[in-house]
């Protein structure tokens, strides 16, 4: 009884000072229920992971809670507010595959801050060797390699100081170095108080970053817990399957 109490009260501090509310999200496409009248509160610090099987509805909720979609139904306020163009202004998100300019390493953070009505070369330079690219602002970014790729892919977004990052999957496709020097990226973004949300199939990746996750199944939150809880004890049997290798069923 004492750690069924205990689980308890961990699950209910992931509710605790809420960045993102959803309330009754829904995306119906072709007929088909894709998210189904989603309810969710995310944390307003740390790093939420989004996990779930192969179709759940991970990066579609991270969409809609980002306004890149409109919902059928439901609604997504942020710190209080609606998606309104102010609110999305305060956000950023990086995709699986680098989307970048056809200029410089320099000029891609350029035209972010000249968007914002900024202009710095002393955040240029700052944002560059924070990432480790301190040494290619001149280069193409499109001779990057990849993992340099989406670390500048990075650095665009956060230089942008967002108060929310989603990640949709961003080092799906990087080797293991790759990876590390994004994993750390995120980190120290964290640790400056940048709200992050992580959508990743990498069960490692999740145990290494999650503060908690979120676990989605057939368009629905089949369970919301810190990160310690979810691995050690998963309340739904979906997440328990997941877990543990096996197939997940609807």
């Amino acid at each position: 009884m004492p750690e069924a109490i205990a689980i308890a009260q961990a699950r209910d501090a992931v509710a605790a000072k809420p960045a993102g509310e959803v309330s009754g999200l829904t995306y119906q496409a072709g007929g088909r229920f894709l998210i189904d009248s989603i309810n969710l509160r995310i944390p307003g610090d740390g790093i939420t992971v989004l996990m779930g099987p192969n179709g759940a509805g991970k990066s579609l909720l991270l969409r809609l809670m980002h306004g890149l979609l409109e919902a059928t139904a439901g609604t997504v306020r942020w710190h209080g507010r609606g998606l309104d163009d102010d609110v999305r202004r305060q956000q950023a998100m990086v995709f699986q595959r680098p989307v970048l300019l056809r200029r410089s390493v320099a000029a891609n953070i350029r035209f972010v801050l000249k968007l914002r009505g900024r202009s710095s070369d002393q955040q240029v330079e700052q944002i560059l060797d924070e990432v480790g690219l301190g040494g290619r602002a001149a280069q193409p970014a499109r001779l990057l390699s990849g993992g340099e790729q989406q670390r500048l892919t990075l650095a665009r977004a956060l230089v942008t100081e967002p108060k929310v990052l989603f990640l949709d999957e961003p080092t799906a496709s990087l080797d293991p170095t790759s990876t590390a020097a994004i994993e750390t990226i995120v980190r120290r973004a964290s640790e400056r108080g940048t709200k992050i949300i992580f959508v990743t199939h990498d069960l490692g990746q999740a145990h290494r970053l999650a503060d908690d996750v979120v676990f989605l199944n057939g368009g629905r939150v089949a369970e919301h817990s810190p990160a310690a809880t979810f691995f050690d004890a998963p309340a739904s049997q979906a997440a328990a399957d997941y877990l543990a290798g096996r197939l997940v069923l609807r």
